[in-house]
């Protein structure tokens, strides 16, 4: 019994909650409330992503549904609504206490689908320019299509998804790979040359650190898969169709204590090949002769890339960049811990004093 339930993961126990526990509560308190709601769990949170282990049951993690209402329906639920439907749900579910995500409520945290999308991506509604979708973080995008959603009666929030889930349009695709070439070989890959031939160790690991991540990324989006934040990005890139049959063996190898520096920055270069390679099979980028590696640049290929991507998208985006940080969800998070008195906050870091 104890292994199932240190293997059991939150995203399962969530749904079994939602189904023996939250929705017939809602059928018999708030039945007309049931028939707006997408209800689910998505968003922030290791479980929404499916990578959740032991270790991550130590803070917002247990049985919880997520509610997401229509804006214009949200305020015309009376409080009282959500009080009664919660009265009878137990403090415990198969053994894990009954808790609340950031947004509190335990059990059951009701939302408007505005207020959801706000805090993931910055704004209330789908994006409908190229700009509008280059400035939303990646990471951000991943919150929104993560999880599951088990009951959408309406299919509204299920409709946002599933645009978002179709990954971004042409133009705007080819220009957020251009920003993670341009950066993942002049900002990376190339620092991790003159590092190497300086002897800086400081600064060759944090180069190598910063290469080995956007160039993950680049895969994900080579295909068309959001990448989450870094902590879950390996996780994402291992299951990847394309591309990661062949990069996981060199990125195990670059990451093995004993792997030289001269060997990590000729495996970083193999990967940059691999990408590149997979740009030309697309159709992104055109064919072209093999390259040399420089003795002080190394192998600036993806460069390269770069600039026939810019090349290829529409002039207002060419000199637009790509936000990619998560802003929108550090927003949130300042107001929400501003919110917290210091005990509850050092309670949810577990610093404990000696």
């Amino acid at each position: 019994m104890k292994d199932k339930q240190n293997n059991l993961k939150g995203l399962t126990l969530a749904r079994r909650f939602f189904e023996q526990v939250a929705k017939p509560a809602m059928e018999k308190h708030c039945p007309e409330v049931l028939k707006e709601a997408a209800c689910g769990l998505v968003g922030q949170g290791s479980e929404c992503f499916g990578f959740d282990d032991i270790y991550s049951r130590d803070h917002h993690w247990g049985p919880r549904v997520m509610v997401l209402l229509p804006d214009a329906y949200i305020n015309t639920v009376p409080p009282e609504v959500w009080q009664r439907t919660t009265r009878d749900f137990p403090t415990h579910f198969e053994g894990f206490e009954v808790v609340g995500g950031l947004l509190g409520g335990a059990g059951l945290e009701p939302e408007s689908i505005g207020s959801f999308l706000t805090r993931a991506i910055g704004r209330a509604s789908l994006p409908e320019t190229s700009k509008d979708w280059l400035d939303i973080p990646e990471e951000d995008f991943a919150h929104v299509v993560n999880g599951e959603v088990w009951h959408d009666e309406k299919g509204e929030f299920t409709r946002i998804r599933d645009v978002i889930n179709g990954y971004y349009p042409d133009e705007v695709w080819r220009r957020r790979i251009a920003h993670w070439c341009r950066y993942a070989s002049g900002m990376a890959l190339y620092a991790m040359k003159r590092a190497e031939l300086r002897q800086n160790t400081v600064f060759y690991f944090t180069a190598f650190g910063r290469t080995l991540k956007m160039t993950m990324e680049i895969a994900c989006m080579l295909n068309r898969t959001y990448f989450p934040y870094d902590k879950w990005l390996y996780a994402t890139f291992a299951r990847l169709p394309k591309l990661a049959p062949e990069m996981l063996p060199l990125i195990d190898e670059a990451t093995l204590f004993d792997t030289s520096w001269v060997r990590r920055t000729e495996i970083c270069e193999e990967l940059h090949i691999l990408l590149d390679a997979y740009m030309v099979e697309l159709g992104l980028v055109t064919p072209h002769p093999k390259y040399k590696t420089h003795p002080t640049s190394g192998l600036r290929l993806l460069e390269r890339s770069y600039q026939e991507l810019i090349k290829s998208v529409p002039q207002e985006i060419k000199q637009y960049t790509p936000l990619w940080d998560q802003k929108f969800l550090e927003e949130f998070i300042s107001g929400y811990v501003n919110g917290l008195s210091q005990e509850e906050w050092l309670g949810l870091l577990h610093l404990d004093p000696v």
